[in-house]
């Protein structure tokens, strides 16, 4: 194991104890990054380094990630903390890393569910495997502060509009893989626009909403030049936990699987998730009163992420794509079915996304659940999480 360099001076804030990420280890350490969705996450991680951070995306996989979770997690915490803790002890014991030059970064959200929770637990697994002195800084709004680390205005803008060409990007290619006569053209594209986006917002451009509206309608254009062969599939969706939605790791590999199956995938997108988290603060304002500057800033915010969905709709529909629901219809369609109050982790807009995708014509659709520790403890190979559960859903 890497080891040997001279270690930044650690500090710790006065009131809670925790070590800090300082000045001075923005300059030398390398930040550490469990990767969810690929797409999205290559873009903001050419992003994150423009702003002077060195960053690594972890792509590991495999059943030593979650043994090494169970190993310093309690078993029944939820399969994504246990995975992406497990994933971060793996990569500092793997000796890829001088582990006194590395920070480890997490979100929180600041909601009820793992999300703004299990930063503590990581800490606590750390000191267990004796890497207290690994930094862990929190993506959040205002949680927890760092000298070494904050989220400009800059920066949140070029994340938001990563994550709209990441959505767009995502759809598209899921809409021409399956029937691209020339097999790998459509990832070959969105390689491409990858590298293309990434630059583009490094160099201050592509995030006001006019460049937005017109980048989405070059990407979107440019994959109807794919040639395809248009014969009937079965369409299947995926929803359910954020983070085994999205990651390989997590999901065994399930779009890639049901690629072998010859199937079409959907999977809905992060700003319908982004509106959601939003919202939920507008609901809460709503049920049970609070401050009314945080609901106006909230209720502009949402009105903000629902212009840029609504360009990703326009672009898709201009080009024959079929567009993701705008949120507030994907919202309309739970009323009655399920109260807004329910807000937890995915809340009611897992049930939101299922009746959207069948009335889509993804009928067949994969619910992600966190698979039981106790299977993962008495397994020494990966947990076959997913697909957990296969279910069709009528049309209403």
């Amino acid at each position: 194991m890497k080891g040997n360099s001279v270690m930044a001076e650690l500090k710790y804030d006065k009131k809670t104890g925790r070590l800090l990420f300082t000045k001075q280890m923005k300059k030398e350490y390398t930040i550490l990054m469990p990767n969810m969705a690929p797409i999205h996450f290559k873009i903001l991680e050419k992003v994150f380094n423009y702003y002077g951070y060195k960053s690594d995306l972890l792509n590991t996989t495999g059943p030593e990630i979650a043994q090494t979770g169970l190993k310093y997690v309690h078993n029944d915490t939820c399969y994504p903390a246990l995975l992406v803790i497990g994933q971060f002890i793996n990569a500092l014991q793997s000796g890829k890393y001088d582990v006194h030059k590395v920070a480890l970064m997490i979100t929180q959200t600041g909601g009820g569910c793992r999300a703004s929770n299990y930063i503590f637990l990581l800490r606590k697994a750390l000191k267990k495997a004796g890497f207290e002195f690994v930094p862990v800084i929190s993506l959040s709004f205002g949680m927890e502060h760092n000298s070494g680390f904050s989220l400009t205005l800059p920066l949140i803008r070029r994340f938001v509009g990563g994550l709209v060409y990441g959505d767009q990007l995502m759809l598209l290619s899921n809409q021409t893989k399956p029937y691209e006569v020339n097999k790998g053209e459509s990832m070959a594209l969105v390689d491409e626009w990858t590298d293309k986006i990434s630059d583009m917002l490094i160099q201050g451009k592509g995030y006001t909403l006019e460049e937005i509206d017109e980048t989405l309608d070059k990407i979107t254009k440019s994959f109807t030049k794919i040639e395809l062969n248009k014969v009937p599939k079965v369409k299947v969706g995926i929803v359910g936990e954020i983070y085994v939605k999205y990651s390989k790791m997590a999901n065994n590999g399930l779009e890639d699987f049901l690629a072998e199956q010859d199937c079409e995938v959907c999977v809905p997108g992060l700003m319908g998730f982004a509106s959601f988290k939003v919202d939920n603060r507008i609901e809460d304002y709503k049920m049970f009163g609070g401050s009314r500057v945080k609901y106006k800033f909230c209720s502009m915010l949402l009105n903000y992420l629902t212009k840029l969905e609504g360009l990703m709709v326009d672009a898709a529909e201009k080009y024959g794509f079929v567009p993701p629901h705008r949120y507030a219809h994907t919202k309309e369609l739970v009323k009655g079915v399920i109260g807004y109050g329910s807000k937890m982790g995915e809340g009611w807009l897992l049930t939101a996304e299922m009746i959207e995708l069948a009335d889509t014509g993804y009928e067949n659709i994969i619910c992600t659940v966190r698979a039981q520790s106790e299977k993962l403890k008495k397994s020494d190979r990966m947990p076959i999480s997913l697909p957990s559960t296969m279910i069709r859903v009528l049309r209403r």
